[in-house]
């Protein structure tokens, strides 16, 4: 977290199979179990009370079969573009200026209740997506630092569980 208020690039991946626990890790349970979600944005502003020249902006969308998916502005279709820096940019992606956790919190909810889910052998409501939540750093409308969370769909290939189809 610190690296991001340093001016950096922060990701964290969460990859395994269906029902291993990746989006339960990134959300947790809402009651008990605190995910890394709400564990970074508790740390987030409570840094900030030091940093006040620091806004904190998110996007949230999802990758799925290919195309992107804007989950916090009616799901409009989005474009990976690469600019002339090499850098990509997800073209027409909404952002969000949060105030503290519990905001975080309900604008993932809301995501959350957006992205593609299907039921399957391992679990009622599995992820079919990639979910990609970004939590921007910025001071003066100008990117400072960036915190990037990335719930991959599962990876099992389609022959690990051929004796369920």
């Amino acid at each position: 977290m610190d690296c991001a208020f340093d001016g950096a690039k922060v990701t964290c991946f969460a990859y395994g199979q269906t029902g291993s626990g990746k989006t339960y890790t990134m959300l947790g349970n809402g009651n008990s179990v605190r995910g890394l979600y709400i564990l970074a944005s508790e740390d987030i502003f409570k840094q900030l009370k030091t940093r006040s020249d620091l806004e904190v902006w998110i996007s949230f969308y999802e990758i799925y079969c290919g195309k992107l998916y804007d989950l916090l502005n009616d799901k409009n279709i989005l474009f990976a573009r690469e600019d002339a820096k090499n850098n990509v940019n997800i073209i027409g992606l909404s952002e969000t200026k949060i105030d503290n956790s519990s905001n975080l919190m309900d604008i993932i909810s809301f995501g959350m209740s957006a992205r593609v889910t299907s039921q399957n052998g391992t679990n009622n409501d599995s992820s079919r997506s990639h979910a990609i939540l970004q939590i921007c750093l910025k001071r003066k409308n100008k990117l400072h630092g960036k915190i990037s969370f990335i719930d991959l769909a599962g990876s099992e290939r389609a022959a690990d569980h051929a004796d369920q189809l």
